[in-house]
């Protein structure tokens, strides 16, 4: 979990792609509303959902695969709901 976390952070970071990061494991109120947004269907059979899970303001985004694919796409941009900078070459493929 935590390789992921520094994962997505690191790429956010890397493309000055500003965020809110919300700890789960020290703020019960967090780890509640992350339980209570992230979709019945995109939930695991048994347990609760792990983090990383992405998120643009309320609108679930996806979990760790859902970013990996995006971003082995050369389509994060559009993942995350945002508009490619000018010139990056995501925008030019999306």
């Amino acid at each position: 979990i935590k390789k992921q976390q520094q994962d997505v952070l690191g790429f956010l970071e890397a493309n000055k792609i500003e965020f809110e990061e919300k700890d789960i494991a020290a703020n019960e109120e967090n780890r509640k509303w992350m339980r209570e947004n992230v979709p019945e269907d995109s939930r695991p059979a048994s347990g609760n959902p792990l983090p990383p899970r992405l998120f643009n303001d309320s609108r679930y985004l996806g979990d760790y695969d859902a970013f990996f694919e995006a971003r082995e796409n050369n389509a994060v941009y559009a993942f995350l709901g945002l508009t490619a900078p000018p010139g990056s070459k995501v925008g030019e493929l999306l």
